[in-house]
Protein backbone atom coordinates (compact mmCIF):
# COMPACT_ATOMS: atom_id res chain seq x y z
CA UNK A 1 0.00 0.00 0.00
CA UNK A 2 2.71 2.34 1.05
CA UNK A 3 4.52 1.89 -2.69
CA UNK A 4 1.14 2.03 -4.35
CA UNK A 5 0.37 6.01 -2.37
CA UNK A 6 4.40 6.90 -3.21
CA UNK A 7 3.40 6.03 -6.90
CA UNK A 8 -0.07 7.83 -7.12
CA UNK A 9 1.63 10.89 -5.52
CA UNK A 10 4.33 10.86 -7.69
CA UNK A 11 1.29 10.83 -10.43
CA UNK A 12 -0.44 13.61 -8.43
CA UNK A 13 2.81 15.86 -8.51
CA UNK A 14 3.82 15.31 -12.09
CA UNK A 15 0.26 16.33 -13.16
CA UNK A 16 0.11 19.37 -11.41
CA UNK A 17 3.47 20.18 -12.92
CA UNK A 18 1.81 20.04 -15.94
CA UNK A 19 -0.95 22.16 -15.31
CA UNK A 20 1.17 24.51 -13.94
CA UNK A 21 3.74 24.91 -17.43
CA UNK A 22 -0.02 24.61 -19.12
CA UNK A 23 -1.15 27.65 -17.90
CA UNK A 24 1.91 29.90 -18.33
CA UNK A 25 2.18 28.40 -21.97
CA UNK A 26 -1.24 29.69 -22.21
CA UNK A 27 0.08 33.01 -21.09
CA UNK A 28 3.46 32.94 -23.24
CA UNK A 29 1.38 32.58 -26.15
CA UNK A 30 -1.31 34.80 -25.46
CA UNK A 31 1.37 37.52 -25.29
CA UNK A 32 3.60 36.78 -28.71
CA UNK A 33 0.33 37.11 -30.16
CA UNK A 34 -0.18 40.32 -28.42
CA UNK A 35 -3.41 39.39 -27.08
CA UNK A 36 -3.33 40.84 -23.99
CA UNK A 37 -6.68 40.25 -22.66
CA UNK A 38 -6.23 36.53 -23.33
CA UNK A 39 -3.27 36.87 -21.28
CA UNK A 40 -4.65 38.49 -18.29
CA UNK A 41 -6.77 35.77 -18.61
CA UNK A 42 -4.44 32.98 -18.50
CA UNK A 43 -2.79 34.92 -15.68
CA UNK A 44 -5.87 34.80 -13.52
CA UNK A 45 -5.68 30.75 -14.07
CA UNK A 46 -2.30 30.45 -13.20
CA UNK A 47 -2.38 32.25 -9.90
CA UNK A 48 -4.25 29.58 -8.76
CA UNK A 49 -1.20 27.15 -9.26
CA UNK A 50 1.03 30.13 -7.46
CA UNK A 51 1.43 28.64 -3.99
CA UNK A 52 2.84 25.37 -4.90
CA UNK A 53 5.49 26.78 -7.74
CA UNK A 54 8.90 26.70 -7.70
CA UNK A 55 11.08 30.06 -7.31
CA UNK A 56 11.97 29.97 -11.31
CA UNK A 57 8.21 29.50 -11.77
CA UNK A 58 6.83 32.05 -9.53
CA UNK A 59 9.76 34.12 -11.55
CA UNK A 60 8.34 33.37 -15.09
CA UNK A 61 4.61 33.83 -13.58
CA UNK A 62 5.22 37.53 -12.69
CA UNK A 63 7.69 37.91 -15.29
CA UNK A 64 4.42 36.87 -18.09
CA UNK A 65 1.88 38.74 -15.49
CA UNK A 66 4.02 41.72 -15.87
CA UNK A 67 4.27 41.98 -19.63
CA UNK A 68 0.09 40.92 -19.97
CA UNK A 69 -0.69 43.91 -17.42
CA UNK A 70 1.88 45.93 -19.73
CA UNK A 71 0.01 45.16 -22.69
CA UNK A 72 2.84 46.88 -25.05
CA UNK A 73 2.12 49.98 -23.23
CA UNK A 74 -1.58 50.06 -23.61
CA UNK A 75 -2.66 49.03 -20.40
CA UNK A 76 -3.98 51.00 -18.22
CA UNK A 77 -2.13 53.14 -15.44
CA UNK A 78 -3.13 51.24 -12.64
CA UNK A 79 -2.58 47.86 -14.78
CA UNK A 80 0.92 49.53 -15.67
CA UNK A 81 1.33 49.99 -11.60
CA UNK A 82 0.69 46.05 -10.64
CA UNK A 83 2.84 45.40 -13.55
CA UNK A 84 5.61 47.28 -12.49
CA UNK A 85 5.08 45.56 -8.99
CA UNK A 86 5.02 41.88 -11.09
CA UNK A 87 8.64 43.55 -12.86
CA UNK A 88 10.15 43.72 -9.26
CA UNK A 89 9.06 39.89 -8.16
CA UNK A 90 10.93 38.52 -11.55
CA UNK A 91 14.14 40.35 -11.66
CA UNK A 92 15.65 37.81 -9.82
CA UNK A 93 15.41 35.24 -12.59
CA UNK A 94 14.91 38.18 -15.23
CA UNK A 95 16.91 40.80 -14.75
CA UNK A 96 18.29 41.90 -17.70
CA UNK A 97 14.68 41.70 -19.52
CA UNK A 98 13.01 43.58 -16.35
CA UNK A 99 15.66 46.39 -16.90
CA UNK A 100 14.78 47.18 -20.42
CA UNK A 101 11.17 46.40 -19.75
CA UNK A 102 11.55 49.24 -16.97
CA UNK A 103 12.99 51.49 -18.95
CA UNK A 104 10.67 51.06 -22.12
CA UNK A 105 7.77 52.19 -19.65
CA UNK A 106 9.64 55.17 -18.11
CA UNK A 107 10.54 56.53 -21.43
CA UNK A 108 6.47 55.81 -22.07
CA UNK A 109 5.29 58.16 -19.04
CA UNK A 110 7.59 60.93 -19.42
CA UNK A 111 6.67 61.15 -22.99
CA UNK A 112 2.83 61.66 -21.57
CA UNK A 113 4.36 64.12 -19.59
CA UNK A 114 5.71 65.68 -21.61
CA UNK A 115 2.92 66.01 -24.02
CA UNK A 116 0.37 66.91 -20.92
CA UNK A 117 3.27 69.56 -19.99
CA UNK A 118 3.07 71.05 -23.65
CA UNK A 119 -0.81 71.65 -23.29
CA UNK A 120 -0.10 73.22 -19.83
CA UNK A 121 -1.90 70.53 -18.56
CA UNK A 122 0.38 70.45 -15.79
CA UNK A 123 -1.69 68.61 -13.33
CA UNK A 124 -1.62 65.36 -14.98
CA UNK A 125 2.29 66.08 -16.48
CA UNK A 126 3.36 66.23 -12.89
CA UNK A 127 1.39 62.64 -11.92
CA UNK A 128 3.36 61.16 -14.63
CA UNK A 129 6.50 62.99 -13.95
CA UNK A 130 6.12 61.26 -10.75
CA UNK A 131 5.20 57.64 -12.06
CA UNK A 132 8.37 57.73 -14.00
CA UNK A 133 10.38 58.36 -11.00
CA UNK A 134 8.49 55.66 -9.30
CA UNK A 135 9.58 53.14 -11.84
CA UNK A 136 13.03 52.69 -10.30
CA UNK A 137 12.81 55.62 -7.99
CA UNK A 138 16.46 56.78 -9.13
CA UNK A 139 16.64 59.26 -11.70
CA UNK A 140 15.42 61.93 -9.14
CA UNK A 141 15.32 64.93 -11.08
CA UNK A 142 11.77 63.61 -12.37
CA UNK A 143 10.58 64.00 -8.98
CA UNK A 144 11.45 66.97 -8.83
CA UNK A 145 10.01 68.08 -12.20
CA UNK A 146 6.32 66.33 -10.89
CA UNK A 147 7.03 68.83 -7.51
CA UNK A 148 7.64 72.00 -9.93
CA UNK A 149 4.18 71.31 -12.09
CA UNK A 150 2.15 70.70 -9.20
CA UNK A 151 3.24 73.99 -7.75
CA UNK A 152 2.05 75.27 -11.58
CA UNK A 153 -1.67 74.45 -10.41
CA UNK A 154 -1.26 75.21 -6.66
CA UNK A 155 -1.56 71.53 -6.28
CA UNK A 156 0.44 72.58 -2.49
CA UNK A 157 -0.36 69.80 -0.82
CA UNK A 158 1.11 67.19 -3.62
CA UNK A 159 3.97 69.50 -4.30
CA UNK A 160 4.99 69.59 -0.61
CA UNK A 161 5.33 65.94 -0.07
CA UNK A 162 7.21 65.89 -3.58
CA UNK A 163 9.73 68.35 -1.99
CA UNK A 164 10.15 67.33 1.48
CA UNK A 165 10.96 63.62 -0.25
CA UNK A 166 13.60 65.51 -2.80
CA UNK A 167 14.83 67.22 0.61
CA UNK A 168 15.13 64.40 2.51
CA UNK A 169 17.08 62.52 -0.30
CA UNK A 170 19.28 65.18 -0.21
CA UNK A 171 18.42 66.01 -3.99
CA UNK A 172 20.63 69.06 -5.24
CA UNK A 173 19.83 68.72 -8.88
CA UNK A 174 23.66 69.41 -9.31
CA UNK A 175 24.69 68.13 -12.88
CA UNK A 176 28.03 68.29 -14.49
CA UNK A 177 27.91 70.04 -18.11
CA UNK A 178 29.77 69.72 -21.18
CA UNK A 179 30.08 71.82 -23.26
CA UNK A 180 32.32 73.29 -26.32
CA UNK A 181 31.82 76.36 -28.91
CA UNK A 182 30.83 75.22 -32.52
CA UNK A 183 33.16 76.67 -34.91
CA UNK A 184 30.41 77.23 -37.28
CA UNK A 185 28.22 79.59 -35.12
CA UNK A 186 30.89 80.52 -32.67
CA UNK A 187 28.34 79.54 -30.26
CA UNK A 188 28.45 77.43 -27.20
CA UNK A 189 26.69 73.80 -27.10
CA UNK A 190 25.73 71.76 -23.99
CA UNK A 191 26.62 68.45 -25.08
CA UNK A 192 26.98 64.72 -23.59
CA UNK A 193 30.82 63.91 -22.50
CA UNK A 194 31.09 61.28 -25.53
CA UNK A 195 29.45 63.73 -28.32
CA UNK A 196 31.16 66.76 -26.94
CA UNK A 197 34.06 64.65 -27.45
CA UNK A 198 33.96 62.87 -31.08
CA UNK A 199 32.85 66.77 -31.83
CA UNK A 200 36.41 67.76 -30.48
CA UNK A 201 38.13 65.32 -32.14
CA UNK A 202 36.49 66.12 -35.80
CA UNK A 203 37.38 69.91 -35.36
CA UNK A 204 34.06 70.79 -35.80
CA UNK A 205 33.89 72.08 -32.02
CA UNK A 206 36.77 73.91 -29.79
CA UNK A 207 37.25 75.21 -26.33
CA UNK A 208 36.01 71.98 -24.78
CA UNK A 209 35.19 72.22 -21.03
CA UNK A 210 33.00 71.09 -18.05
CA UNK A 211 30.80 72.79 -15.34
CA UNK A 212 28.55 72.46 -12.54
CA UNK A 213 25.06 73.18 -12.88
CA UNK A 214 23.51 75.18 -10.03
CA UNK A 215 22.04 73.27 -6.90
CA UNK A 216 18.12 73.11 -7.33
CA UNK A 217 18.02 73.12 -3.19
CA UNK A 218 17.40 77.30 -2.57
CA UNK A 219 14.41 76.55 -5.25
CA UNK A 220 13.02 73.56 -3.48
CA UNK A 221 13.44 75.10 0.11
CA UNK A 222 12.31 78.61 -1.56
CA UNK A 223 9.12 76.60 -2.69
CA UNK A 224 8.14 74.81 0.49
CA UNK A 225 8.71 77.70 2.68
CA UNK A 226 5.87 79.75 0.12
CA UNK A 227 3.91 76.72 0.06
CA UNK A 228 3.41 76.96 4.01
CA UNK A 229 2.89 80.97 3.49
CA UNK A 230 0.07 80.29 1.15
CA UNK A 231 -1.05 78.38 4.05
CA UNK A 232 -1.07 80.43 6.43
CA UNK A 233 1.56 78.47 8.57
CA UNK A 234 4.51 81.39 8.58
CA UNK A 235 6.36 79.64 11.45
CA UNK A 236 6.82 76.29 9.22
CA UNK A 237 8.06 78.77 6.41
CA UNK A 238 10.22 80.70 8.36
CA UNK A 239 11.69 76.94 9.86
CA UNK A 240 12.25 76.03 6.80
CA UNK A 241 14.40 78.79 5.65
CA UNK A 242 16.45 78.72 9.03
CA UNK A 243 17.43 75.36 7.74
CA UNK A 244 18.83 76.17 4.28
CA UNK A 245 20.92 79.08 5.87
CA UNK A 246 22.21 77.53 8.38
CA UNK A 247 23.69 75.59 5.73
CA UNK A 248 24.07 78.16 3.20
CA UNK A 249 24.77 81.86 5.59
CA UNK A 250 25.65 83.69 2.19
CA UNK A 251 23.28 82.27 0.05
CA UNK A 252 22.20 85.21 -1.57
CA UNK A 253 19.30 83.34 -3.38
CA UNK A 254 18.12 81.88 0.31
CA UNK A 255 18.08 85.35 1.96
CA UNK A 256 16.26 86.77 -0.90
CA UNK A 257 13.30 83.67 -0.80
CA UNK A 258 13.34 84.34 3.14
CA UNK A 259 13.34 88.10 2.48
CA UNK A 260 10.19 87.76 0.08
CA UNK A 261 8.38 85.52 2.88
CA UNK A 262 8.80 88.25 5.57
CA UNK A 263 7.41 90.67 2.50
CA UNK A 264 4.37 88.19 2.19
CA UNK A 265 4.35 88.48 6.07
CA UNK A 266 4.65 92.04 6.51
CA UNK A 267 7.80 92.35 8.27
CA UNK A 268 9.00 94.92 6.09
CA UNK A 269 11.84 95.64 8.94
CA UNK A 270 13.30 92.06 8.43
CA UNK A 271 12.55 92.52 5.03
CA UNK A 272 14.78 95.45 4.71
CA UNK A 273 17.59 93.73 6.99
CA UNK A 274 17.85 91.09 4.76
CA UNK A 275 18.02 92.88 1.51
CA UNK A 276 20.07 94.89 2.81
CA UNK A 277 22.56 91.68 3.65
CA UNK A 278 22.16 90.67 0.13
CA UNK A 279 23.54 93.68 -1.26
CA UNK A 280 26.53 93.46 0.55
CA UNK A 281 27.39 90.03 -0.46
CA UNK A 282 26.17 91.23 -4.15
CA UNK A 283 26.90 94.99 -4.48
CA UNK A 284 26.26 94.66 -8.13
CA UNK A 285 22.76 93.06 -8.42
CA UNK A 286 20.50 95.58 -9.72
CA UNK A 287 17.41 93.56 -8.35
CA UNK A 288 18.56 94.28 -4.75
CA UNK A 289 19.13 97.72 -5.38
CA UNK A 290 15.29 97.61 -6.61
CA UNK A 291 13.70 95.62 -4.00
CA UNK A 292 15.44 98.28 -1.70
CA UNK A 293 13.79 100.85 -3.43
CA UNK A 294 9.90 99.64 -3.37
CA UNK A 295 10.84 98.48 0.22
CA UNK A 296 11.85 102.52 0.83
CA UNK A 297 8.78 103.59 -1.20
CA UNK A 298 6.39 101.82 0.67
CA UNK A 299 8.18 103.08 4.20
CA UNK A 300 7.13 106.18 3.01
CA UNK A 301 10.83 107.00 2.46
CA UNK A 302 10.65 108.67 -1.13
CA UNK A 303 14.29 109.88 -1.61
CA UNK A 304 15.81 106.95 -0.73
CA UNK A 305 13.57 105.09 -2.81
CA UNK A 306 14.58 107.21 -5.88
CA UNK A 307 18.30 106.57 -4.93
CA UNK A 308 18.19 103.12 -4.97
CA UNK A 309 15.67 102.83 -8.25
CA UNK A 310 18.76 105.22 -10.07
CA UNK A 311 21.24 102.86 -8.38
CA UNK A 312 19.59 99.81 -9.92
CA UNK A 313 19.02 101.96 -13.33
CA UNK A 314 23.28 102.67 -13.17
CA UNK A 315 24.08 98.74 -12.51
CA UNK A 316 21.60 98.14 -15.24
CA UNK A 317 20.08 100.35 -17.85
CA UNK A 318 17.52 98.50 -19.12
CA UNK A 319 15.98 97.92 -15.60
CA UNK A 320 12.20 98.94 -16.82
CA UNK A 321 10.17 98.70 -13.54
CA UNK A 322 12.50 101.08 -12.19
CA UNK A 323 11.98 103.82 -14.66
CA UNK A 324 8.49 103.22 -13.91
CA UNK A 325 9.19 103.72 -9.98
CA UNK A 326 10.72 106.99 -10.04
CA UNK A 327 8.17 108.31 -12.51
CA UNK A 328 5.68 106.85 -10.24
CA UNK A 329 7.49 108.63 -6.92
CA UNK A 330 7.18 112.08 -8.84
CA UNK A 331 4.03 112.05 -9.94
CA UNK A 332 2.60 111.27 -6.12
CA UNK A 333 3.76 114.29 -5.49
CA UNK A 334 1.01 115.79 -7.73
CA UNK A 335 -1.35 114.77 -4.92
CA UNK A 336 -1.21 116.92 -2.62
CA UNK A 337 -1.05 119.75 -4.93
CA UNK A 338 -4.63 118.87 -6.35
CA UNK A 339 -5.97 118.94 -2.62
CA UNK A 340 -5.03 122.45 -2.26
CA UNK A 341 -5.97 123.49 -5.84
CA UNK A 342 -9.43 122.12 -5.12
CA UNK A 343 -9.71 123.70 -1.72
CA UNK A 344 -9.39 127.20 -3.46
CA UNK A 345 -11.46 129.91 -3.32
CA UNK A 346 -12.31 132.34 -6.38
CA UNK A 347 -10.20 135.75 -4.81
CA UNK A 348 -7.47 136.78 -6.97
CA UNK A 349 -4.66 135.97 -4.50
CA UNK A 350 -6.46 132.36 -5.05
CA UNK A 351 -6.36 132.58 -8.43
CA UNK A 352 -2.73 133.31 -8.11
CA UNK A 353 -1.82 130.39 -5.89
CA UNK A 354 -3.66 128.03 -8.39
CA UNK A 355 -1.76 129.19 -11.08
CA UNK A 356 1.58 129.01 -9.29
CA UNK A 357 -0.01 124.81 -8.39
CA UNK A 358 -0.61 124.56 -12.07
CA UNK A 359 2.35 125.22 -12.71
CA UNK A 360 3.88 123.17 -10.58
CA UNK A 361 2.06 120.00 -11.60
CA UNK A 362 2.95 120.52 -15.21
CA UNK A 363 6.44 120.65 -13.93
CA UNK A 364 5.77 117.32 -12.25
CA UNK A 365 4.65 115.88 -15.51
CA UNK A 366 7.71 117.32 -17.22
CA UNK A 367 9.62 115.34 -14.82
CA UNK A 368 8.24 111.89 -14.97
CA UNK A 369 8.12 112.28 -19.41
CA UNK A 370 11.69 111.32 -19.50
CA UNK A 371 11.38 108.18 -17.30
CA UNK A 372 8.13 107.00 -18.78
CA UNK A 373 9.47 107.36 -22.25
CA UNK A 374 12.67 105.58 -21.63
CA UNK A 375 10.69 103.03 -20.17
CA UNK A 376 8.70 102.43 -23.17
CA UNK A 377 11.53 102.65 -25.37
CA UNK A 378 13.04 99.71 -23.79
CA UNK A 379 9.50 98.06 -23.67
CA UNK A 380 7.66 98.59 -26.90
CA UNK A 381 4.76 96.72 -25.49
CA UNK A 382 3.76 98.38 -21.47
CA UNK A 383 1.03 99.63 -21.60
CA UNK A 384 0.84 101.04 -18.33
CA UNK A 385 3.57 103.26 -19.61
CA UNK A 386 2.05 104.15 -22.97
CA UNK A 387 -1.51 105.39 -21.37
CA UNK A 388 0.21 107.66 -18.63
CA UNK A 389 2.49 108.94 -20.76
CA UNK A 390 -0.30 109.36 -23.62
CA UNK A 391 -2.38 111.41 -20.28
CA UNK A 392 0.64 113.27 -19.48
CA UNK A 393 1.44 114.61 -22.74
CA UNK A 394 -2.62 115.67 -23.29
CA UNK A 395 -2.61 117.66 -19.98
CA UNK A 396 0.60 119.48 -21.60
CA UNK A 397 -1.16 120.36 -24.83
CA UNK A 398 1.60 117.99 -26.27
CA UNK A 399 -1.34 116.99 -28.79
CA UNK A 400 0.74 115.54 -31.41
CA UNK A 401 2.84 113.09 -29.17
CA UNK A 402 -0.71 112.36 -27.42
CA UNK A 403 -2.12 111.11 -30.45
CA UNK A 404 0.60 108.85 -31.67
CA UNK A 405 0.25 107.04 -28.29
CA UNK A 406 -3.34 106.54 -29.06
CA UNK A 407 -3.02 104.92 -31.75
CA UNK A 408 -0.57 102.55 -29.59
CA UNK A 409 -2.38 102.27 -26.73
CA UNK A 410 -5.61 101.26 -29.03
CA UNK A 411 -3.14 98.78 -30.54
CA UNK A 412 -2.02 97.42 -27.76
CA UNK A 413 -5.50 96.95 -25.80
CA UNK A 414 -6.59 95.47 -29.11
CA UNK A 415 -3.76 92.77 -28.82
CA UNK A 416 -4.69 92.24 -24.47
CA UNK A 417 -8.03 90.94 -25.67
Amino acid sequence: MKKQLIIALAISMGAFSFAQKKELKAVEKAIKSSDFAAAKAAATTAEGLLGAMDEKSKAKYYYLLGQALYADGKGSDADIATALESFTKAESAYGSEVTALKQTITNKFLTKGNAAYEKQDYSNASKYFEKSYRVKEKDTVYLYYAAATAVNVKEYDRALGLYEELKNLGYTGIQKQYFAINKETGEEEILDKATRDLYVKAKSHIKPGERLTESKKPEIVKNVALIYVSEGNNEKAIEAMKEARDENPDDVNLILSEANIHFKMGNTEKFQELLTKATELEPENAELQYNLGVIASQSDHPVEAKAYYEKAIELDPNYVNAYINISALVLAREEPLITEMNGLGSSKKDDLRYDELREERQNLYKEAVPFLAKALEIDTENLSAAKTLMNIYNILGESDKAKGLKAKVEALEGGAQ
